[in-house]
């Protein structure tokens, strides 16, 4: 399922700078950046609530927030897209 994961961290504080890398590290475990601070996902239900867990560890509930849009298997049609494109698509091979 493809799930759009966007946060909010507060970066007032070397604490919160260090949370928000935190938080993109462990988006980019799981998806693709496709703008400051969203991602888009493919992963499978165990993933999910991986991902969901170890975001909501790292973040203080008081000063962030995180949002996730669980778009589902047939998400090609629920996304429309102008401008400029990622440099791969989430669902195809890629070789190193």
């Amino acid at each position: 399922m493809l799930v759009l994961v966007t946060y909010d961290v507060n970066t007032e504080t070397s604490a919160g700078r260090r949370r928000l890398r935190k938080v993109a590290k462990a988006c980019v475990n799981y998806g693709q950046r496709v703008q400051n601070s969203v991602f888009e996902c493919l992963v499978d239900a165990a993933q999910y609530a991986l991902l969901k867990a170890q975001l909501t560890a790292l973040i203080a509930p008081e000063s962030d927030s995180l949002r996730f849009y669980c778009l589902g298997n047939n998400y090609q049609n629920k996304v429309s897209h102008i401008g400029q494109q990622p440099r791969y698509a989430q669902d195809d091979i890629l070789l190193l």
